[in-house]
């Protein structure tokens, strides 16, 4: 008989260890379940691709605020303010 978990009255199963084994899973990690035509996968979660990585070193590097405020200023076409 394959591997079979019940279902709590919250939802929750607990994996059997076999199958934890195979999949690599540790306490904490998190699962997806898949829908593919008639089948449902549970996998390993894929990491969430941060959305904002392909923007990585597009901007100058700041070593403080002042020298963040005067590029945006520049940008901005704005002179500096009376200090």
């Amino acid at each position: 008989m394959p591997p079979s978990s019940t279902i709590s009255s919250k939802g929750q199963i607990t994996v059997p260890l076999e199958i934890r084994r195979r999949l690599g899973l540790k306490e904490g990690d998190r699962v997806e379940f898949v829908v593919a035509e008639d089948r449902t996968i549970i996998r390993p979660a894929r990491a969430q691709k941060n959305p904002f990585e392909r923007y990585a070193g597009a901007l100058p590097a700041f070593d403080n605020k002042r020298e963040i405020n005067a590029w945006v200023r520049s940008l901005r076409d704005e002179e500096a303010p009376d200090q």
